[in-house]
């Protein structure tokens, strides 16, 4: 399974995987398809109202308060520079970011002491 790395790639593999072009997506669920063009292409954020995002999900088949759902809003999220509304509600948690910032930015760290690390916060976090 491929790794997603953008909100719009992750849109446009949920699309494909409904065995939807572009254009038939977007008529069936009355978009602008320069838009949703744009969205997939990442040359245009994600949408910033709760709103628009559900009205895409929909589309996508993806359900709110589901895993997928806080997928495609942590990249939804990322795509426009902010940190997922939940996380910034949560104080303990926003408290360790910094930390775990510094550890991302440190050049020595590869692929697989980043997947530590994230692993480490989640045991943290239970």
């Amino acid at each position: 399974m491929k790794t997603m790395n953008s909100f719009g790639e992750f849109f446009s593999s949920k699309r494909r995987s409904l065995c939807l072009t572009l254009r038939e997506f977007c008529r069936n669920n009355n978009f602008d398809p320069g838009n949703i063009s744009k969205i997939e292409r990442n040359l245009i954020p994600a949408p910033a109202s709760k709103e628009k995002r559900l009205e895409y999900a929909n589309a996508l088949g993806i359900k709110e308060g589901t895993e997928e759902w806080l997928v495609f809003c942590d990249f939804a999220a990322a795509s426009a520079g902010k940190i997922p509304d939940d996380i910034a509600l949560d104080r303990e948690l926003l408290g360790a970011l910094p930390v775990l910032f510094r550890s991302i930015r440190n050049k020595d760290i590869d692929e697989e002491d980043l997947k530590q690390l994230i692993n480490s916060i989640k045991k943290e976090l239970r």
